[in-house]
């Protein structure tokens, strides 16, 4: 391995994240935090001095005149794993040196952010500064930024697929047929990412402005808008998007939310090519069916209920379509308390923890494209136990699938349900967390969503739990984020060998 280059690369890495940090002290400079905060402004400058002197460090450190190697595919697993340890590693630094946090909640704080699962240690949110604020919605805007440029541009020419997926077109278009080079493939994919922030930004701006609501104006546009096209879910506010109380927001986060969770490359066909190919993307259609069709499932469950919060007919259709899109798109925003939902809707509740976004998108879980290809395999062993001497291609569209990427789809199934079943019992074993909580602990951390069922429902936070299960989690976290594959490959001998 390359570790010269690799350590240099994470350097650069820190670099840019330490001088990230400065937007977070604009925004302590420009609200004038007063002297309670004054504690807030001096942890961020001390945490970006910090930051930029170790990425400072790790560049000279590793500096060679001589002409760089270029990367192999064993570099590149190591430079994305490590990347986002260390990320999460020096974004933890504002949280340990502004609260009474530990190191290892403040850990915690940053790897949900990082891997933009919205998990949070926070008991009261409103009490923290506006710089803290931001860097909490500031950490999973990189990390929504950096699972799309990650996803469809750096693992298909490492010849990894979730991400095979996208190199055998399964998915949609892929990063091949985007632009002929990957920066420029890259470079599109931010200004859609940006530009979705920007778009969802202003509207909220405009809808706080025009409907006089005190708690929208730009900073908490800008920071919903962040945790909203990363499909994160961190907010400004103790009681989430029920804190705006409008209707107009709450849809505006939904619509946001559903664009979100879809794959990339049909919204840059849409956007740069100016080509509408949701409606023939196999997945998107899947996809959109689901939330219709989950939506209509919890409000059926909902149109009886004697439900507090739930009185008329039309707060059941929002809070049924709207925690239709937060679970599917694995934002995990809350807006009412869907714990008192009965029993049906948790089931379905903790199903949705697995199923994820589409491919190609910000967000978490298993993907539907994977399950889609997983249902079209056991229909065709059906088929072939009835006809054996049948021959029945899996299709994905007009698209035959290849037998390596099913069996690749395959394995990562069954080791992300291995990993769900160890992560349990560890919970369950160092927490002391009854069943149900075990169970959806596990299903959140690996699918990055954040809220859940049990001691982590929507009115729960996750502070309670002890340090070593903590550190379990936050390791899963990132796991769930980068695919499982890209950090258990680490492990392997063979990765080590010359």
């Amino acid at each position: 391995m390359n570790y010269r280059s690799v350590v240099n690369i994470i350097g650069f890495i820190l670099i840019l994240l330490g001088i990230s940090m400065i937007f977070s002290i604009g925004w302590s400079l420009y609200y004038h935090e007063d002297i309670n905060h004054y504690r807030d402004l001096t942890a961020l400058i001390k945490s970006m001095t910090v930051t930029l002197l170790s990425g400072l460090i790790l560049v000279f450190g590793t500096y060679s005149k001589k002409k760089r190697k270029e990367l192999s595919v064993r570099d590149g697993f190591a430079i994305v794993a490590l990347a986002w340890i260390f990320m999460a590693a020096f974004s933890a630094l504002p949280y340990y040196f502004s609260t009474d946090f530990n190191y290892i909640n403040s850990f915690f704080e940053a790897m949900s952010g990082i891997t933009t699962t919205g998990a949070s240690v926070v008991s009261d949110i409103e009490s923290l500064s506006h710089g803290i604020l931001f860097w909490r919605s500031y950490t999973q805007f990189i990390g929504g930024m950096g699972i799309i440029v990650f996803s469809i541009a750096i693992l298909p020419l490492l010849g990894f697929g979730g991400v095979q997926l996208f190199k055998a077109e399964v998915a949609g278009p892929t990063a091949d047929k985007l632009t002929p080079r990957i920066k420029q493939t890259a470079k599109y994919l931010w200004g859609i990412y940006l530009g979705l922030i920007l778009v969802q930004t202003l509207v909220m701006w405009i809808e706080g402005w025009y409907f006089d609501i005190d708690k929208l104006n730009f900073f908490h546009a800008l920071c919903h808008s962040f945790c909203t096209i990363s499909t994160a879910g961190f907010s400004t506010y103790n009681s989430s998007i029920a804190a705006f109380e409008s209707p107009i927001v709450t849809w505006t986060v939904i619509f946001f939310m559903f664009l979100s969770a879809i794959n990339f490359t049909l919204h840059f066909l849409f956007f740069i090519k100016g080509s509408f190919g949701y409606l023939k993307n196999p997945e998107f259609k899947v996809y959109f069916r689901i939330v219709i069709g989950v939506s209509i499932f919890f409000f059926l469950s909902l149109y009886k209920s004697n439900i507090p919060d739930l009185t008329s007919t039309y707060s059941k259709i929002e809070s049924s379509v709207f925690y239709a899109v937060s679970f599917m798109s694995t934002t995990g925003f809350t807006l009412t308390n869907y714990s008192d939902w009965g029993n049906s809707s948790q089931i379905v509740v903790f199903i949705l923890l697995f199923v994820g976004g589409c491919a190609g998108s910000t967000t978490g879980g298993v993907k539907l494209i994977r399950t889609l290809l997983v249902l079209k395999y056991l229909k065709s062993i059906v088929r072939k136990l009835i006809h054996p001497k049948g021959v029945y291609p899996i299709r994905i569209g007009k698209k035959e699938i290849s037998d390596e990427i099913i069996q690749g789809v395959l394995g990562f199934y069954l080791f992300y349900i291995l990993i769900f079943i160890i992560l349990s019992l560890l919970v369950a074993v160092t927490a002391n967390t009854n069943f149900i909580s075990s169970l959806a602990v596990s299903a959140s951390t690996i699918g990055n969503i954040g809220p859940g069922l049990g001691v982590i429902g929507p009115i729960y936070n996750w502070e309670h739990f002890p340090n070593i299960t903590k550190i379990i989690i936050s390791f899963c976290m990132l796991l769930g984020r980068l695919e499982i594959f890209t950090i258990m490959i680490l492990f392997s001998r063979t990765y080590w060998r010359r």
